[in-house]
């Protein structure tokens, strides 16, 4: 494996260090055995403030010598005063395999539910290639550029690229970094950034960002604390650009 580590920081990495938080993540070993992560925080408050968070994870990872299939599960509720605040839910999966040294090729899928951002259901599919600019048995730091297709169904019809409409698809590219770094023998910090330019209506595009630090409690049970952003240059009409959302609680390792 390539063990040649940069000189700089990856820009997520340096920008969201003092932040640092995001969900935990799933012990990687390239041993070809299965995985998981269990994650779960809640909040409930009452009296003169009624309000209620509920936030699951659940992750899954499978490593080789040569490959990796990761997927991840979210959903998120949340109420304040008798209305939602969050209703997010999303499914994630990507398999790599390396075709060389430093090059691998990948494929990922998504779906995506935010009642609250408009989006019934958001569908996409991705395929191109990457690189490792280093890793070694403390992390990785991989870019990878591909295209993909998205596909949304609005809760209610919403101008999106200058016409009302019910339900929008499009190519994209897909640019991404990601990279994983054990910080002491318990915590961890991992980042992801990924950009999708929008190749039917230029000039628009959305991104997601996320980034975290994870803290080891047992061998089992470690602290966490999550922080997600998504943007959106043309989310309809009545919508924010951006969506940040931070969450914290306990996870569970099944090693």
């Amino acid at each position: 494996m390539c063990s040649r580590r940069p000189r700089f920081l990856p820009l997520g990495f340096a920008l969201l260090l003092a932040p640092a938080l995001a969900q935990a993540q799933v012990t990687l070993k390239p041993d070809g055995q299965w995985r998981y992560l269990l994650t779960a925080g809640a909040n409930v408050s009452s009296g003169n403030n009624n309000a209620g968070s509920l936030n699951l994870s659940a992750e899954g990872a499978r490593q080789t010598g040569n490959d990796k299939w990761t997927w991840d599960a979210k959903a998120d509720r949340a109420r304040a005063g008798g209305n939602d605040t969050i209703e997010r839910y999303g499914l994630r999966t990507q398999y790599n395999r390396d075709f060389g040294i430093d090059w691998f090729g990948f494929g990922a899928g998504e779906l995506l539910s935010d009642r609250l951002a408009n989006i019934q259901g958001r569908s996409a599919v991705s395929t191109g290639v990457g690189r490792h600019v280093w890793r070694d048995g403390r992390g990785f730091f991989d870019v990878s550029g591909g295209v993909g297709y998205a596909y949304d169904r609005f809760v209610n019809p919403t101008v999106v690229a200058g016409e009302v409409r019910d339900r929008y698809g499009r190519l994209e590219l897909v640019l991404a970094e990601e990279s994983s770094h054990r910080l002491t023998d318990t915590t961890s910090f991992r980042q992801k950034f990924a950009l999708y330019p929008d190749l039917r209506d230029r000039g628009k595009y959305r991104a997601v960002f996320d980034t975290g630090l994870t803290v080891a409690m047992t061998q089992t049970i470690n602290l966490s604390a999550g922080l997600s952003y998504r943007y959106d240059s043309d989310p309809g009409t009545n919508l924010k650009k951006g969506d940040a959302m931070f969450v914290t609680g306990l996870s569970m390792r099944f090693d």
